[in-house]
């Protein structure tokens, strides 16, 4: 496996109004797609790539629990475009005892996981160019059979 670029970042933020109108309003960073399932809420930035940038809603109550507390959600990195390089990442990150959750996003497929002190991690690669044409799609995510 070998990290080809870093893909985008996640925060997990209170309000995903307020923080859509900071960082596309304030910041000037373009909207190309919302997600709004199953309790989630998230907002999806784009500088050129696909989503650069992403923030997604949380209570921000029990600041122990991490998937409820503000903050980093996970930094993604670019490893690839063919599944034969996630499944050589997935191999590695396995043989190292690494707990993996695959996801598949139509636009990339991805590899979820925890560094050693508990930060959101993934690993993907580009599947379609389906974004250029639809930037909504970039909102999809379903399990992935790898």
């Amino acid at each position: 496996m070998k990290i080809q670029s870093l893909g985008h970042v996640v925060l997990r933020v209170r309000d995903r109004a307020r923080a859509e109108q900071f960082y596309g309003g304030v910041l000037g960073l373009p909207v190309c797609a919302h997600y709004d399932e199953n309790g989630m809420k998230m907002a999806f930035f784009t500088l050129g790539n696909h989503h650069d940038f992403a923030v997604a809603e949380v209570s921000g109550e029990g600041s122990t629990d991490r998937e409820s507390a503000v903050g980093l959600d996970h930094v993604a990195f670019k490893i690839g475009s063919s599944l034969d390089e996630l499944r050589e990442a997935k191999t590695k990150l396995e043989a190292a005892g690494i707990a993996l959750t695959p996801m598949d996003h139509e636009v990339t497929k991805s590899l979820y996981f925890a560094d050693p002190d508990g930060n959101g991690i993934e690993v993907y690669v580009d599947a379609s160019d389906v974004w250029r044409r639809d930037p909504a799609r970039v909102a999809y995510a379903v399990p992935l059979e790898l």
